[in-house]
């Protein structure tokens, strides 16, 4: 990368040579003789990287470094435990200087100098530590770079509800603490997409968010993805591995799916929770830790408790707030914005030139139920920006025959509202008939020409109708199924 230097040195010898060695490197050079210039030109100029004498006039080069670091604080943030000074200034600063010691130097570090070069040095010592600055620039940017794709791959909380918004602020107003936060709601509800929110409103938002599905690892694994482990404690540990937990050091853990973790696990869990520490796998040295925790379930954790299944303790420690996320067919005045915004964000671009919703589709999206919700009316409109020319109709959506138990969760009344069934008609009767079908088989024994006549259908035509429908005509293996 060719970057632009600030080289601050009151010697004009030394400054006409540092200079031409920034040239001769193929960098930008910029030049100053005091600290005040220096101050001047990082504001204007924003250079990568300035070298930086510590003897100049009018401001000394330790309070020239004083100020750039009190400006790359993070004034936001005010937590305590994470309100940290940052590793390095910005710009980076190389402090050169003839008056070296121990004790300056330890001073320069601290208040967030990149290097310490005593004077007199070479040109070759020089450009090793000007490309390693370099180095740490061009990685900072990278970090930057891909943590602002990560959240952009993230949907933001797109909602009118007011029941959904009073459940938004207050997870705001819990984001400005470290408490443990339960998100309870229906799959596809977008509870990691607020756990995030919460992340990026509280005073960590710069530290990792790390998110573990805990219904995707049987125990043993889930207790090593959670708390790493030691060199030698199973077959195939090699070295030390951290877990999440360390990983997230200093952020926000997300525990989705909490309510499949297991029985011990859970027990290892609220250790963590209770004393902020807890031990890597086959390790006999305590761990401290400084994370916050998120949680999220669809399961009822109060009958899981009931069942046995969860532990009382651990829904106490999480459910220090909870946040209830309503399903989609219970906000629907959120239908129209969210089509808006999956129809037209911009990772849609290339999938459709220019796309409207026709009436009778939006007829159709808004008398589904939604049992996957807000994740479901995504798939269906993304599938729909595919396959349409340009109008998106009914046809388009492609939407599952309802079930029963679907059409019964819908929030409107098919006889105050006559056009609910308007665009399922024929797959609402499909589904009811191959009901009433199984149900007749179920009560006669599986045995055809029984069911046939308490239906009233010739025996024949109820053999059409099993082999169109895919209907079984045994009882199942299983017989609770």
């Amino acid at each position: 990368m060719r970057a632009k230097i600030l080289v601050v040195d009151d010697d004009p010898d030394i400054l006409l040579s540092l200079q031409n060695r920034v040239g001769f490197m193929g960098h930008e050079p910029l030049t100053a003789t005091n600290g005040k210039d220096a101050l001047r030109l990082i504001g204007e100029e924003e250079p990568d990287l300035v070298l930086l004498d510590l003897k100049i006039p009018e401001i000394a080069g330790l309070d020239v470094l004083r100020q750039v670091s009190a400006a790359s604080a993070p004034s936001e943030s005010t937590d305590e435990e994470t309100a940290q000074t940052p590793p390095y200034t910005t710009p980076l600063i190389v402090i050169l200087t003839a008056y070296g010691t121990i004790e300056l130097a330890v001073q320069a570090m601290q208040l967030g100098a990149f290097d310490f070069v005593p004077k007199p040095f070479t040109s070759d010592h020089l450009t090793v530590v000007i490309n390693k600055a370099l180095a740490t620039v061009a990685l900072h940017r990278q970090v930057e770079t891909l943590r602002k794709e990560v959240d952009d791959q993230f949907e933001p909380i797109v909602s009118t509800s007011k029941e959904l918004n009073a459940q938004l602020a207050m997870a705001k107003q819990a984001a400005a603490s470290s408490v443990t936060v339960l998100l309870l709601g229906e799959t596809g509800t977008g509870k990691e997409v607020v756990a995030r929110a919460i992340h990026r409103w509280s005073p960590r938002s710069a530290k990792p968010f790390i998110a573990v599905n805990c219904a995707a690892f049987p125990e043993n694994l889930l207790e090593n993805e959670l708390f790493g482990h030691e060199k030698g404690s199973f077959t195939g540990a090699i070295k030390r591995e951290p877990g999440k937990i360390e990983i997230a050091e200093g952020g926000t853990l997300f525990l989705d799916e909490i309510g499949d973790m297991p029985l011990t696990m859970q027990s290892h869990l609220l250790r963590v929770l209770q004393d902020r520490t807890f031990y890597r796998v086959g390790g006999t040295q305590e761990v401290r830790t400084n994370v916050r925790f998120l949680a999220a379930t669809n399961i009822n954790l109060k009958q899981a408790i009931h069942q046995g299944t969860f532990r009382e303790d651990l829904y106490f420690r999480l459910a220090v707030l909870t946040i209830a996320l309503p399903p989609l067919r219970e906000r629907m005045e959120d239908l129209p914005v969210l089509i808006d915004h999956f129809l037209n964000r911009p990772s849609n671009v290339g999938l459709c030139k220019r796309v409207t919703l026709s009436d009778e589709a939006f007829q159709a999206l808004r008398h589904y139920p939604w049992p996957g919700n807000v994740r479901e009316l995504e798939n269906v409109l993304t599938r729909a920006l595919i396959l349409c020319p340009g109008t998106i109709g009914p046809e388009h959506l492609s939407l599952p025959a309802p079930t029963p138990s679907m059409i019964s969760a819908l929030p409107v009344d098919p006889v105050s509202d006559p056009d609910v069934l308007f665009f399922s008609y024929h797959k609402c009767m499909d589904t009811y008939s191959q009901k009433l079908i199984e149900a007749a088989l179920r009560r006669n024994g599986w045995n055809q020409t029984k069911a046939a006549a308490e239906l009233g259908l010739q025996r024949t035509y109820l053999t059409k109708l099993v082999r169109q429908k895919q209907i079984p005509v045994k009882p199942p293996a299983n017989p609770s199924d």
